[in-house]
């Protein structure tokens, strides 16, 4: 008996000190955010971004397998399982294998896990951290398989897929291990080990049309929850709707929704100093619109461009990234070396 007590406090041990000397890793990727909306964003914002707190820039190349220009659900799933696929299809390579994303191996690891967004949650981009699925249009299925996935907090649009379905099942009602909420204050003052957060039917509207919360707002009040775990966690903080500006040809739209990401960037950044020990990532999955930036006045915060496309173009995006073991991300690369990187970081002594 004694022999078992030392082992189990000799694995304990060993478990804390592997844990202590994990690095949190937050992912935050500003959807169809290329250099352009960047800048747009900054001289719109005062001639400032929170980008310039970073410690390096790299460059990532996001041509899918079948594409130059990728969609979201190819290059989510490049960044989230380091592997190239067809575009519109999530977690599987072109061989049909379905391959564990970073946010898994982060699970396995005993992370605490968590996903924001400010499009539906099963959306493309936040879809590729869990979802196996030849097509991101199967909603309905990429619903039932984050309702059986171990995704800690989750917060995004689309509830109408876990209730509303052909196959008339309840998932919310199945998905018993987590408390599920309706407000900011509900979710603020939620201490659930499990808590998700379906904050519109489907599509969350832009925030110049009034979406609420703030990306800002939700991502401060996960960072509290992931640190209360007294865990190492993994966090993806998406905007979502910087892509939609884009493929509205809408600058107007484009910049407020950086904002706002670069508001939450903020907030982040500052987590990351206090707390150490954490990595932040801030990058896109691909550029929207072709947009040039052709006139403006940084006194007035005014900006004028141009796009050249409704849809996606293949520039490289930026890399951009703080803290332990940041200087990873520097250089130019695959988008599918973010994952190989973020599993580095992972595994690094």
């Amino acid at each position: 008996m004694k022999h078992l007590f030392l082992f189990t406090f000799f694995l304990t041990s060993v478990i804390g000190f592997s844990q202590q000397n994990s690095p949190n890793i937050i992912l935050m990727i500003g959807d169809g955010m290329g250099l352009t909306q960047i800048s747009s964003g900054m001289y719109a914002n005062g001639n400032q971004t929170a980008l310039e707190e970073s410690s390096f820039i790299g460059l990532s190349k996001t041509a899918s397998a079948n594409r130059l220009v990728t969609d979201s659900a190819a290059s989510g799933t490049a960044m989230a399982c380091g592997i190239k696929t067809y575009n519109g299809v999530l977690g599987i390579d072109t061989k049909n294998t379905p391959h564990k994303s970073i946010l898994e191996f982060c699970k396995e690891k005993g992370y605490t896990t968590a996903l924001l967004a400010t499009s539906s949650i099963l959306h493309a981009t936040p879809a590729s951290f869990y979802a196996k699925v030849a097509s991101r249009r199967e909603y309905e299925t990429i619903a039932f398989q984050l309702s059986q996935h171990q995704v800690d907090y989750f917060v995004g649009g689309g509830k109408k897929f876990f209730i509303d379905r052909k196959d008339k099942r309840n998932l919310i009602n199945e998905m018993t291990d987590y408390t599920f909420v309706e407000t900011l204050e509900e979710y603020e003052a939620s201490s659930g080990p499990k808590i998700g957060f379906l904050t519109y039917d489907e599509e969350p509207p832009s925030l110049m049309e009034g979406r609420v919360p703030s990306l800002n707002e939700l991502t401060v009040s996960t960072l509290e929850k992931l640190k209360a775990t007294e865990k190492p966690f993994f966090m993806m903080v998406e905007g979502s709707q910087i892509d939609w500006g884009g493929h509205d040809n809408n600058l107007d739209y484009v910049v407020s929704e950086f904002k706002e990401f670069d508001s939450t960037i903020r907030k982040v950044l500052e987590f990351a100093k206090e707390e150490g020990n954490t990595l932040v990532i801030i990058t896109a999955d691909h550029e929207t619109g072709g947009l040039a930036l052709t006139n403006g006045d940084i006194e007035k915060g005014k900006v004028r461009g141009s796009f050249n496309t409704g849809g996606h173009s293949a520039t490289m995006v930026p890399v951009f990234s703080f803290g332990k073991h940041a200087a990873l991300f520097s250089g130019i690369y695959e988008n599918t070396e973010i994952f190989h990187k973020m599993y580095a970081a992972l595994t690094k002594e």
